[in-house]
């Protein structure tokens, strides 16, 4: 177990240069400056829309429709939100399970509707929600739509898919969801998976705009292994998926090792598969922090010397 551990830091973290380049993943040579820019626009996979590459993630601990940012209290939260905006943050990730909508939708009152991205969620599980009926997509994303306050929804997911023939399973919503496309009311959909199958389905389902798929160096809070998971999502990316990736941090098991989070914002980076990171920042030191350290990872290689040292911490 070990061996295979140390063979696939070596193939992702050493040789990352190699992969970058050969890989079919995005090639991060091609970025201007020097180290990657946290809050700039990037596409979402094959969609047209353009995301900041560091997210806001609403639903740090989320149930119930509240989560450790909601529980801040509306004061602490909206100016959270407001402040994330102002250093540049463009995606903000919510969801009917987390109740973050109302707080998105003041916090940003008064800024164009284009200025941000809002990438929520239905929950359709049992549980989760005060309700016990789940009515179909359409008369959801009409709630969404108010509780945002805006005319339309840029991605909408059904929350946590695990069952690998979800596909089969949801496809009602799935096509009631493409309708609202059609309409202009939403302009993309996906799922958030939370298991390994679900997630090697959604690479091969062609409804599927985008992913939020569980990612960072070390395996934890994710659906398998790092390389079976680095495995899918290379292909989620080759057929033109968008990936939005979280867990970065853990679930905030990293929150106090510097080491880790360093060597899970360089492996993501490194990838070349993900195209924006959404983490569920608690302060503006935490967001600050966490741009801080995305400007450091080199944005045209990354040097045989660096990629060394993070093979040893990660291997130890």
């Amino acid at each position: 177990m070990e061996m295979k551990r140390r063979e696939f830091l070596t193939r992702s973290i050493a040789g990352v240069g190699g992969l970058l380049l050969g890989s079919g993943c995005t090639d991060v040579t091609r970025h201007k400056s020097t180290t990657f820019d946290p809050y700039e626009r990037v596409r979402l996979g094959k969609t047209k829309i353009k995301v900041s590459r560091v997210g806001f993630g609403t639903g740090m601990r989320g149930g119930d429709r509240q989560s450790n940012q909601t529980r801040l209290g509306k004061e602490k939260f909206e100016a959270l939100l407001k402040t994330a905006y102002e250093r540049g943050v463009r995606l903000f990730d919510v969801a009917d399970l987390y109740g973050s909508h109302p707080y998105l939708a003041s916090a940003l009152s008064g800024i164009p509707r284009e200025g941000y991205i809002i990438n929520t969620k239905i929950w359709w599980r049992g549980g989760g929600i005060p309700e016990k009926e789940r009515p179909d997509a359409d008369v959801v994303v009409q709630r969404f739509l108010k509780e945002l306050k805006t005319d339309y929804i840029d991605v909408v997911l059904l929350h946590c898919v695990v069952s690998e023939k979800w596909p089969q399973e949801l496809r009602k919503q799935m096509d009631i969801l493409d309708q609202l496309k059609h309409k202009g009311l939403i302009r993309a959909h996906g799922v958030s998976c939370h298991s390994l199958k679900a997630l090697q389905a959604a690479a091969d389902e062609p409804w599927v705009d985008s992913v939020n798929v569980r990612i960072n160096a070390y395996g934890k809070s994710m659906d398998a292994p790092v390389a079976e998971v680095e495995s899918v999502v290379r292909k989620l990316h080759k057929a033109g998926k968008g990936v939005v990736g979280m867990k970065l941090i853990g679930e905030g098991s990293f929150r106090n090792s510097d080491e880790k989070r360093d060597n899970s914002i360089r492996y993501v980076l490194g990838l070349g598969c993900v195209d924006a990171m959404v983490v569920g920042f608690e302060s503006t030191e935490e967001v600050d922090d966490f741009a801080a350290r995305v400007r450091k990872v080199p944005g045209k290689q990354v040097l045989a010397m660096e990629a060394a040292r993070v093979l040893q911490s990660c291997a130890s």
